[in-house]
């Protein structure tokens, strides 16, 4: 059966060329999910990237929006670079695929992943199945075991249900396969 789900770890290109190589893996499309702004674009998410910046929200704040009303904003650009992952579930797990996910990158990095800083960058996990979401947690509590006893410290992944992925511009689709030299930083725990 054909499944789908979304992660975000960091620039979208490594992740995408990651998933690309497991059997089983169909497709993989880089893109944008966890925002409320309709058809973003790599411009319009980079240049709000500071969104979850504390001197923004405060100034929000300060204008009388509420936590509620600043998350529902759908004129604020709060995306997060993410890969659509399209894989067939009787040749690859989804377990291996969200252990993947947690391995490729720093799950416990606020709002970026090494020297790509901004909540554009942040990890996320974005489920389209109940199944999807339980494994999720699970692994998400082992890792963190895992973590805890390295000395790391929490895990912030957004974990929730799939709202809407926009598919990046085309330039970006295997952008690594076609810049084999292109900057692609990967930051693993």
């Amino acid at each position: 059966m054909l499944l789908e789900i979304v992660f975000a770890a960091g620039c979208f290109w490594g992740v995408e060329k990651n998933f690309e190589h497991f059997d089983g893996v169909v497709d993989v499309v880089s893109g944008y999910s966890g925002g409320s702004y309709e058809d973003p674009t790599y411009e319009l998410v980079l240049e709000n990237r500071t969104l979850q910046n504390e001197g923004f929200l405060a100034a929000l704040k300060n204008i009388g929006k509420s936590d509620a009303e600043i998350a529902a904003d759908e004129t604020l650009v709060n995306h997060t670079e993410s890969v659509r992952v399209t894989y067939d579930s009787s040749i690859v797990s989804t377990e291996v695929l969200i252990k993947n996910f947690w391995q490729i990158h720093n799950p416990t990095q606020v709002d970026g992943q090494g020297n790509d800083i901004g909540n554009n960058y942040r990890s996320a996990l974005y489920w389209t199945t109940e199944t999807q979401r339980d494994i999720a947690f699970r692994t998400k509590d082992e890792f963190q075991a895992l973590l805890t006893a390295e000395g790391y410290g929490a895990i912030v992944t957004e974990m929730k249900p799939l709202d809407t992925f926009w598919p990046a511009e085309d330039y970006h689709q295997d952008f690594l396969l076609k810049n084999p030299y292109g900057y692609c930083p990967e930051y693993s725990t």
